[in-house]
Order: C-alpha cells, then sequence, then structure tokens
C-alpha cells in the first residue's frame, strides 16, 4: 500500500527529513517523514502498520497533497511476484521447474494534457489579478502561472507539473474559487509498454493461487496542524491579543491571534478548522512571518486507500538485492544540493521581494539574497533570468578588497532622570500600535526634511461640495473636502513623480514609481494608522469618498489587512476640524514627501481693490531634502492651489 501527503494547509510543502527507513517495521501514526513550507513543518504520520518496502521522495523534493510517500507492505503480508501468467500444478505431481520471468516495461513518451486548478487558498473566492504566462510558454513544475488576490493575501499560484501552456481559462479580473480550472499544461510523459513475459526459473512444489487484493477506503484520519504568522508586511509584529483557548473548537477562517505592528492591527485566521490543542506564544510577545502561533487537531481531507489482505501466494521468488549504498549516495547529493545557503537574516530579506516560489527555491540553493538582485519582470516581479544573470555576473566579476559600510545607528537618548523629589510620576502605558510606531518614526533622525507651507482658496470648491454632498448622503456616501484633495493631488505627483519616488539605496538615483498608491493617514483610538488608496488618479471623486469611508472604517474597526497598508508613495495627512493653523508632518520613509492639511478657515483676501471673505485652506508639504529642492516643492504647492482654486483644471 501507498502512503500519501495528508492536506497539511498548504499548497506544497518541502521534503525536509525522511524519518524511516526501507526495512523498518513501523506501527500506525508513527512519523515518517518532515515536511516544512514556508509556514510550518508538519511530521506526517502512517496511517497503516507494515514494513517499509520503498520511499519514493528524496529530501528537498517539493510534494502536494496526494503525493505518494513511501510504500508498505501490510502486516500479515509478503510481496507478490508480478507475473503475467500462473501456471497450473497438479497437486499430486512431483515439483516442476516452470520458467515465468516478470515481464519488462518499456517506457514510451507520450503527451497529455493537465488542467490546472486553483489550490486551496484559505479563502472561499479570489480575483485574478494578474497572468503570468501566455499560451506557447513553457513552464517548469514550481513556476508561477497565475497571480490571486483576495481580502486577505496575494497568492501566486504554481505549475503542478512542466510543460507548454497550451489553453488559458480564465481572464484578469475574473472571480475563481477553489477548483476552477486556470489553464491548460501540455506534458511530455513516459507511458510503460508491457512486453510479453519470457521463460525464467521459479521453482514451485504447490499449487499457486494468485488474486488481486481489492482496496477498501479506511476511515478518515485526523491531522495536527500548526498555524503559523502569515506574512504581515512588516518584519515584527507584538501579539496584542490571544482569542482562543486550548480546547477551543475553531472553524477555518476564525480568527486566533490579533497582532499589531507599526503599520495596524491585523486579526491571523486559523488556516483549518479542529480543536486547539496548544498555544505557542504570550500576550506582548514579539513575532515574525512563520513563527508557530498554535497547534491545532482537525480533520484530514484525503481518504487513506488500503488493500485488504488476501491469500498470501506460496510461491518461493528469489528477491534481487537492493543496492543500499548508491540510494544512499543519490539522497546525499539531493540534499546537498537542497541545502538552504542562507542565514536566516538573509531568508528574512528574501521574503520581502516579490518573487514565485521555484525562483526563492533556487535563490537558497545557490545562496543568493532576492534584494540584492534587479527585477525585470512585471510589477518589479523577479524572473529566473534575473536570477541566472546575477549568478553569471557575481561569477565573472573581478574579486575586489570588502569594504566595510558604515550602518545607520538610531541615536539613543539618555536615561530620564529621577522625578521622585518632584513629586513623583504616574505611568500611562502606550498602545501597542503607538510603540511599534517608535522605531519607524525614528527613521526620520536620517532624513533632512523641510516643510513647504502654503494656502488654498477653496471658497467655490466648497460651495460645489455643498451642492453635491445631498445627493450623495441619500447613497450613503460622505462627500469630503478630502475627497477632492486627493484627486488633485494624485493629478499632480503625474507630472511631478519625483514627489512619489524613492532614494535609491546608494544614493545616486531617484526610483521613480510608474503607479500612484496614496497613504491617508487616519486617527484611531489606539493611534494613527495609515492605509493606502489604490490609483486615485483612475478614479473618479464618488469612487474616491466611497472606498474613503470603507478604509477609515476598517482601521477604527481593525479590520485592516497588511495589504491594504503596503506600496504606499506619497501621503496626505489632515487635522480635519480639531483645530491649528499649520503643522510639520514627518516624512514616511521610504516616501520622499507627505501633504499635511489644516482646518480652512475664512480670511479676508486683498482682490485689487478691497477685500473678500474667502475660504483659505493651510498646506504643509514636507519632503526629503535630498531628492526635492525648495524650488521643486513651492513649485508643487503654487500648482496645488490653483487646482483646488477652480478644479475645472484637472479637465484641461
Amino acid at each position: 500500500m501507498q502512503i500519501t501527503t495528508p492536506d497539511i494547509g498548504v499548497d506544497k510543502a518541502t521534503v525536509a527529513e525522511i524519518l524511516v527507513k526501507v526495512g523498518d517495521t513501523i506501527a500506525v501514526d508513527d512519523s515518517i517523514v518532515l515536511l516544512e513550507s514556508d509556514k510550518a513543518s508538519v511530521e506526517v504520520p502512517s496511517t497503516s502498520a507494515g514494513v517499509v518496502k520503498s520511499i519514493l521522495v528524496n529530501l528537498g523534493e517539493d510534494v502536494a497533497e496526494g503525493a505518494v510517500l513511501i510504500e508498505l507492505e501490510a502486516e500479515g503480508q509478503t510481496e507478490a511476484p508480478a507475473v503475467v501468467a500462473t501456471p497450473k500444478v497438479e497437486e499430486k505431481s512431483a515439483p516442476v521447474a516452470t520458467k515465468v520471468e516478470v515481464a519488462q516495461a518499456t517506457p514510451v513518451t507520450a503527451s497529455q494534457v493537465v488542467d490546472v486548478q486553483v489550490p486551496d487558498i484559505g479563502v472561499e473566492k479570489a480575483i485574478v489579478a494578474e497572468i503570468l504566462v501566455n499560451v506557447g510558454d513553457v513552464v517548469a513544475v514550481d513556476d508561477s502561472l497565475v497571480l490571486l488576490e483576495s481580502d486577505k493575501a496575494s497568492v501566486e499560484v504554481p505549475s503542478p507539473v512542466a510543460g507548454t501552456i497550451e489553453a488559458i481559462e480564465i481572464q484578469a479580473g475574473d472571480s475563481v474559487k477553489e477548483g476552477v480550472v486556470i489553464l491548460k499544461v501540455k506534458t511530455a510523459t513516459t507511458a510503460p509498454v508491457v512486453e510479453a513475459p519470457k521463460a525464467g526459473a521459479v521453482s514451485a512444489s504447490a499449487p499457486v493461487k494468485t488474486e488481486i487484493a481489492p482496496q477498501a477506503t479506511v476511515a478518515v484520519q485526523t491531522g495536527v496542524i500548526e498555524i503559523a504568522v502569515p506574512d504581515l508586511g512588516v518584519d515584527k509584529a507584538t501579539v496584542a491579543e490571544i482569542l482562543v483557548q486550548v480546547g477551543d473548537t475553531v472553524e477555518k477562517d476564525q480568527s486566533i491571534v490579533v497582532v499589531e505592528s507599526d503599520k495596524a492591527t491585523v486579526e491571523v485566521p486559523s488556516t483549518a478548522a479542529g480543536v486547539i490543542k496548544a498555544i505557542h506564544v504570550q500576550l506582548g510577545q514579539s513575532v515574525s512571518e512563520g513563527i508557530a502561533l498554535v497547534t491545532i487537531e482537525g480533520q484530514s481531507s484525503a481518504p487513506v486507500v488500503a488493500p485488504v489482505p488476501t491469500e498470501a501466494p506460496k510461491a518461493s521468488v528469489k528477491a534481487q538485492p537492493a543496492p543500499m549504498a548508491s540510494a544512499s549516495k543519490a539522497i546525499e547529493v539531493v540534499a546537498s544540493q537542497g541545502a538552504d545557503k542562507l542565514t536566516k537574516a538573509q531568508n528574512d530579506a528574501n521574503a520581502k521581494v516579490y518573487a514565485g516560489p521555484a525562483v526563492r527555491k533556487l535563490a537558497r540553493e545557490l545562496g543568493v539574497v532576492l534584494s540584492e538582485v534587479s527585477a525585470s519582470g512585471p510589477h518589479e516581479r523577479l524572473m529566473k533570468e534575473d536570477l541566472v544573470a546575477y549568478v553569471k555576473m557575481r561569477l565573472t566579476a573581478p574579486q575586489v578588497a570588502p569594504v566595510a559600510q558604515a550602518v545607520a545607528q538610531v541615536s539613543g537618548l539618555p536615561k530620564l532622570p529621577d522625578f521622585s523629589a518632584f513629586g513623583g510620576v504616574e505611568e500611562k502605558v502606550l498602545t501597542r500600535l503607538q510603540q511599534v510606531s517608535i522605531p519607524q518614526l525614528s527613521l526620520n533622525n536620517f532624513i533632512p526634511q523641510v516643510t513647504q507651507f502654503d494656502v488654498a482658496d477653496i471658497s467655490e470648491l466648497e460651495a460645489w461640495r455643498n451642492d453635491l454632498k445631498g445627493n450623495f448622503k441619500k447613497e450613503g456616501i460622505s462627500l469630503t473636502i478630502m475627497a477632492f484633495i486627493i484627486k488633485a493631488v494624485a493629478h499632480l505627483l503625474k507630472e511631478e513623480r519625483d514627489f512619489s519616488g524613492h532614494l535609491a539605496d546608494d544614493g545616486k538615483s531617484v526610483l521613480l514609481r510608474n503607479e500612484i498608491h496614496m497613504g491617508i493617514a487616519v486617527a484611531t483610538p489606539d493611534g494613527l494608522t495609515v492605509p493606502v488608496l489604490r490609483h486615485p488618479d483612475q478614479k473618479s471623486i464618488k469612487q474616491i469618498a466611497v472606498e474613503l469611508g470603507v478604509l477609515g472604517q476598517k482601521a477604527r474597526d481593525k479590520k485592516l489587512s497588511p495589504k491594504d497598508l503596503q506600496g504606499a508613495n506619497f501621503t496626505i495627512t489632515s487635522l480635519g476640524s480639531i483645530g491649528g493653523t499649520a503643522f510639520t508632518p514627518l516624512v514616511n520613509w521610504p516616501q520622499v514627501a507627505i501633504l499635511g492639511i489644516s482646518p480652512a478657515t475664512m480670511q479676508p483676501v486683498w482682490n485689487g481693490e478691497g477685500f473678500d471673505p474667502k475660504l483659505m485652506l493651510p498646506l504643509s508639504l514636507s519632503y526629503d531634502h535630498r531628492v526635492i529642492n525648495g524650488a521643486d516643492a513651492a513649485r508643487f504647492t503654487n500648482k496645488l492651489t490653483k487646482l483646488l482654486k477652480d478644479i475645472r483644471s484637472l479637465l484641461i
């Protein structure tokens, strides 16, 4: 019988350790293989007792649900000889030497078309964000085919087979779920062709009875699953709340832990249904991607097929000795080839780079830090060709003496003095969101920041907003002045691209972004968070107003996902109607500019003959002086005031 990979909660996992060897006698639930993924490590138990007949996986090999791991000879059975025909032998006759030889298979290459389906991605539905291949492309196993997005994460679907893309069954923007066919791959397979049996010596002294063992379905097995910290978009986060207890029964996608970072508060959902067996974290603990949160005992969805024992054949067959030395050597070679040559810190750096599973695996084997490789794929996606070119360049480049790099250290402040002689103190604990924001805010110490102040006449814009907001309110939409400001700034950023760019690490260039993703600061009871509004330059005022309301509510309800907080290249922050005349917002690295909005007030404005009452909006543009000059900032705010004074300029 064959022991297969159960449902381990991920599409694929790597064979990290083989816990048995050929000839071992194992019992039910004995661990046979250790599998590792980017989420957790799982020991696969045997679903039956018996003797290990063969091991069908190698160290470092990727396996998916249903993949055969080992072949097991059940207790009480002996291996049946593979014969095409069994000669009849009379019980009373003397021993007869009968020659029977096992049929041999000759491999013949044939092609077949494989349907690639949406795997279990942990959500009911997802949107096809990007199709990464074209018809006619040749793909290898684990090459990324399609990028799917949900409200929880972005997932690249890898190819389960190697071959040529025959057809693409979906389009960008389609909503798909598990089991939907996304494309067809034409792959070459090797089909065995059985030859006629030839004579060979088998000694038979008794009647030989051969039966085909029927198969029976064994009851579904339970499995232990570790739920780990997913990709939060940050290096570390703090456990703010544990929502379950040992013994609780949870459903799939039910929130189990709340973690907080300097970006947001995120609820981590369970990837499987079951009973909580252990909790591995504590309140206030700092965790990163891959750290185990809880252990769940759940039901495996894969039935296990086992043969029913039949009468054992009595013919003795002389077995050929297995070449154990060669097999061990092959396993050692595979292990050495698949070994991870990177440190934990380098692997953490690789996790932040946009690349597919096959590229990541190759990088680990070659010891390449992906952040050092230039990406040529769409949306700065790292391709396998980029990795190969980088390695070739490093191998052919002349050796140079290592240069010590200056590491920027956060300036430390001295310890506080003792205030006991002056009445003492009362300690007020910062919220976790405030605590984890401190390192990000400290980066501002290394940015030479300047703030440009200006005011915009929004009298006509406010009058137009008042005319519109009644109809918007009937539709349940809150139309604020912020929606108009976002639209105007997005239009301006297409002209002034430096303001939405980033200073390169070497300080020799500015990285100009091809898309606009705008961070909008939102005040919550726990502190300030900055969700991201995507492509505001491509949206109407109404669309922007709707999305502002949704993002603001998600921020206040602590429902922002990591994706909601990533990728911004410009930020707007507003004091609303709280008060004040101006302020200097801090540039949010790696961005180079941020716009602050203060409350608008009625002011007398000289028209050449007299003073007119005008509604004036104060603007505060803070910028990184290494990238933006004062004249550039003055030009930016001047253009913005003109757009806000007459919003019709956007149509020209």
